[in-house]
């Protein structure tokens, strides 16, 4: 009997390593078939097209557990090529669904393509979008909240609720005439607007007095930072793009484009109807939309004046992002607690300084990053490294830190070697606010200043409790320094979330790479893959 018992368990072991998802048998599916196309609405109260997903505008929310597989079916119904990136969720050991022009040849015009990807040790909120040309200017994105295993718990008593607002800057010109508008030189003008879930000055949410709401809040605008608040309602923020943060209590946030986060917001005042606001930063004039937070057997509208914002005032925004840190003694997504990588004590393998430059190049508007403004190739960056086809991109074709050359169209690509750690510093030029985001991993945000960054300013790092995060701002004439552990295997891109520069440019693609040959470090290319460009040749 126990030889038999003792046979089962070894050829158990045997079946589990010749499968490579074996051990996520156990964890659930969810499958998802996404109809896009364009649609009229009226979002700022003026009809044009939008892009729809089953007809719907935001998109429908993948609502997720930790570990969670999810497949995602995209029927494509626009008149061009188009992708979905997933901003935030990790692709563990694969960039092959990360749905960007540099990983993935784009799905072609009424045609399909099924993603595939695991939640793999993530909790939090995230958010989709296209990512090719400037289809995110008319829709397509929405929400990811990724809860936490029943057997994990949460550093904050359990909600009452949970409630996704996706807040973001709109233009009633669509897409095409954006792109239209860059492509002749011109760059965008401010937004017409604001929108709280789709629509302006109309959203609204009950709830019922006593009880504590989580809020997640997620900035999906292209090229505006916004302060959100609500009317008489200090807000607990709880997480920020998948970490538990420390519990401070604001009343009003800055989040800036492609960031989350999520507070708690407890009824606690009179039966009535309240504002819920959000308004630009850093903008002349001003936009605001408003929504209702009405608390259950409210017959009293909300009254003026609206919650005062902050002014224009930078310090005021970079001295509350200081304030935002890591909850040490919190677990993750799995039980280990969230301050045991000890960051701030290891060796720095290399720096990368990138500063962003507007620059007109053959007579055209361009974005660039250390002197390279970036341009897609028709092979992705991640095709060519796997088959080994030359001629679409050359490693550390881009200079680890500005120099005064001039400014020139190119493919940037960036080596390093898995798990290198890594410190880049976003140097801003521009009298603008920038957002960055990095695909496949979460760095440490370890330093904000104004003016241009010298390696004596990193006696000013947080190297004990800076937040993990995706998508960080780097404000007006200055600098913003992250920490980041190289830990995923793949092609990995690092780009502007102020739309109209990424399109125009400002990004580059980290390289992570090692020559094993492993399952365990990289998956296969999928055997459902888009072939473009030079690879069709294969």
């Amino acid at each position: 009997m126990k030889q038999s018992i003792l046979l089962q368990f070894l050829l158990g072991i045997v079946v589990c390593f010749g499968v490579f998802f074996c051990t996520n048998a156990e964890d659930p599916y969810r499958f998802y078939t996404w109809e896009v196309t364009y649609g009229i609405r009226a979002p700022l109260g003026v009809p044009q097209q939008v892009i729809l997903i089953n007809n719907q505008f935001p998109g429908p929310a993948i609502e997720a557990v930790t570990n969670d597989n999810i497949i995602v079916n995209v029927i494509n119904q626009l008149d061009e090529p188009f992708l979905f990136t997933w901003h935030g969720i990790k692709q563990r050991r694969t960039t092959w669904q990360d749905g960007v022009l540099g990983t993935n040849c784009p799905i072609p015009p009424h045609t399909n393509w099924t993603y595939k990807f695991q939640l793999k040790d993530q909790i939090g909120s995230y958010m989709y979008y296209p990512s090719t040309l400037m289809h995110r200017a008319s829709g397509g994105f929405g929400a990811i909240n990724v809860n936490q295993r029943s057997v994990i718990s949460i550093p904050y008593p359990e909600p009452d609720g949970d409630v996704t607002l996706v807040v973001g800057d709109w233009y009633i010109n669509g897409s095409k005439a954006l792109q239209e508008r860059l492509d002749s030189g011109l760059d965008l003008p401010l937004p017409d607007g604001l929108l709280i879930n789709g629509a302006i000055n109309s959203y609204s949410f009950t709830g019922q007095k006593g009880k504590t709401y989580k809020v997640r809040v997620t900035n999906v605008g292209i090229s505006t930072s916004i302060n959100f608040r609500i009317q008489g309602h200090p807000m607990t923020l709880i997480e920020v793009e998948g970490s538990h943060s420390l519990q401070e209590v604001y009343e009003s946030l800055d989040i800036h484009p492609g960031q989350s986060v999520a507070v708690l917001v407890t009824l606690r005042w009179s039966v009535k109807d309240y504002f819920i606001v959000a308004s630009t930063r850093f903008t002349k004039p001003i936009l605001t939309t408003t929504g209702i937070l009405r608390y259950i057997g409210s017959n009293t509208p909300a009254s003026l004046p609206l919650p005062v914002g902050p002014t224009y005032h930078v310090h005021w925004s970079m001295k509350q992002a200081r304030t935002i840190r890591l909850n040490l003694t919190a677990n993750a997504a799995r039980p280990n607690p969230q301050g045991s990588f000890h960051y701030g004590q290891i060796n720095i393998m290399r720096t990368l300084v990138l500063a962003n430059a507007k620059a007109q190049i053959n007579g055209k508007l361009r974005y660039a990053v250390n002197g390279i403004s970036y341009v897609d190739p028709t092979t992705p960056l991640k095709l060519a490294d796997w088959f080994n086809i030359t001629g679409v991109f050359c490693l550390n074709n881009i200079k680890d830190s500005p120099s005064p050359i001039p400014q020139v169209l190119g493919v940037s690509v960036f080596g390093f070697t898995l798990h290198d750690f890594v410190e880049i510093v976003f140097q801003n030029t521009e009298s603008i606010t920038q957002s960055w985001h990095l695909d496949g991993s979460s760095f440490y945000v370890v330093g904000y200043g104004g003016g241009n960054w010298t390696t004596g300013l990193r006696r000013r790092y947080n190297l004990v409790d800076g937040i993990p995060r995706h998508t960080v701002q780097v404000y007006p004439l200055g600098w913003t320094a992250i920490l980041v552990s190289l830990d995923n295997k793949g092609m990995w891109n690092l780009r502007s979330q102020n739309w109209s520069k990424r399109y125009l440019g400002q990004q580059v693609y980290l390289r992570v790479w090692n020559d094993e040959k492993s399952l365990f470090t990289e998956a296969d290319i999928p055997a459902n893959a888009l072939l473009c460009g030079k690879a069709l040749q294969l």
